[in-house]
């Protein structure tokens, strides 16, 4: 075809006179008022009713297109356009200059369609003054192939133009606007709390509601690398920091609570409390604790720890240096025994205290006999006196004991540690069991 062979042809080559050359040129030039009008007919985006600046920002990149596609003529007619490289700002400024308009589209909100749409008219308008200007003047069908196709070629160029300086931009504004993810979680985590003012201007930069209530889930890193939880948008992550984190608006709702589920799988993480946003780093203070006692076993190892359902723990964890001085301290009467023995009897005296000095109940839950509940019973009276039986005394004695327990797993290593479980179910069966026992075992009055 006439169209593919000319498009390999140079303008001088066609032998268009150069009267005729200078018509066309004109005509161009002419051409951007009529340009304007078809754009805002057809491009909402571009219409008639925007402010004065738009609507000289439209006529110059007409303008500017226009001034493109004359020179582009002349680059592929090797020759020398009089004044076109000064209207373009030289030769190669028309690239980033539609890179900027691509990224100005990008940073008012809009898509690119538009801006492609416009192009699309201008070439309608181009191609149709070209075929009436080639019925008033000698111009062959070669010649006017190859100039139509010079339109698509400058409206190509225009548009990948545009594209890339979209793109930029919208990498840009991604990159900053982690970064300023990244400050607003280092505020909310900071040691000292910050003001409402300055958490609010942080939020605000990042573009975070900030929300009445949050909690701040420590991840502890686990063996190999896992991959990156997908979570929702509204959770801020903080998985670059030494001590991984996510903040988490409205923790306790249940859309949120099934997103960490399904989230962490894979993970081993703790829910810190819910607090206003000002008290995040006391949430997430919580949540390595949990972390820390979970390991530690003084905490059930659990993929996620939930801080809400281990209070009291703690509240009486947070020093294991105290803890260790009351252990010392409680559970001197069974320092002489030999290790066995010691761990039997420290097992008989918290599961008696934890289920109210019932020795029936303790006895199911120890799998033993009532009288060998008792025996023991003797045994622990005749070692600790009445301190087993003073109110003000048992809880420091259920807390040594705990911790006790706690250091006998880890001293005794995974197989001994499941044993001592096994051999110190109440723990569980409490939980288990619930209120409702503990009821029936105040009502029925015990075995005591």
């Amino acid at each position: 075809m006439a169209t593919n062979d000319a498009s390999a042809v140079g303008w001088s080559a066609l032998r268009i006179p150069a009267a005729t050359v200078e018509l066309l040129r004109a005509d161009v030039l002419r051409s951007a008022a009529e340009m304007v009008r078809e754009i805002e007919r057809q491009v909402p985006e571009y219409g008639p009713a925007g402010d004065p600046a738009s609507a000289r920002a439209l006529r110059r990149g007409v303008n500017l297109a226009l001034r493109r596609y004359l020179d582009l003529l002349d680059r592929h007619a090797h020759l020398t356009a009089v004044g076109a490289a000064d209207a373009t700002g030289g030769a190669t400024d028309w690239r980033e200059i539609y890179r900027a308009v691509g990224a100005n589209e990008m940073r008012a909100g809009r898509s690119l369609d538009g801006l492609h749409a416009a192009a699309r008219a201008c070439a309608r308008v181009a191609n149709r003054r070209l075929r009436a200007f080639a019925a008033r003047h000698p111009l062959s069908p070669e010649a006017v192939a190859w100039l139509a196709e010079r339109i698509f070629d400058n409206i190509d160029d225009i548009a990948q133009a545009s594209t890339e300086g979209y793109a930029q931009a919208r990498e840009a504004e991604a990159s900053g606007h982690e970064r300023r993810r990244r400050q607003l979680v280092d505020v909310l985590l900071a040691d000292a709390p910050p003001s409402v003012p300055a958490l609010t201007a942080a939020a605000a930069a990042a573009r975070w509601r900030l929300p009445r209530r949050l909690a701040v889930v420590a991840i502890a890193a686990l063996g190999p690398p896992t991959p990156t939880p997908r979570l929702v948008p509204e959770m801020l992550t903080g998985y670059d920091r030494p001590q991984p984190c996510l903040i988490v608006p409205d923790p306790e709702s249940h859309a949120q609570v099934r997103v960490l589920v399904n989230g962490l799988v894979g993970q081993h993480a703790a829910v810190g409390l819910a607090v206003t946003p000002t008290e995040a780093a006391a949430s997430l203070r919580w949540a390595r604790l949990a972390l820390d006692l979970a390991a530690n076993g003084l905490l059930p190892r659990q993929p996620l720890i939930w801080c809400r359902d281990h209070l009291a723990a703690l509240a009486v964890f947070q020093d294991r240096a105290l803890i260790a001085a009351l252990s010392e301290r409680q559970l001197a009467p069974l320092a002489r025994l030999r290790d066995d023995r010691r761990a039997l009897l420290a097992d008989t005296l918290l599961a008696w205290l934890m289920f109210n000095m019932n020795a029936n109940e303790v006895a199911a839950q120890l799998h033993v006999h009532p009288q060998t509940v008792r025996h023991r019973l003797r045994q622990l009276t005749d070692l600790f006196g009445d301190r087993i039986r003073d109110p003000q005394q048992r809880l420091e004695l259920e807390i040594a004991l705990r911790a006790e327990r706690a250091r006998a797993r880890r001293a005794a290593g995974p197989t001994a540690a499941t044993r001592q479980r096994r051999r110190s179910a109440p723990a569980g069966g409490a939980a288990v069991r619930g209120a409702a026992d503990r009821r029936r075992t105040r009502q029925s009055g015990g075995s005591r």
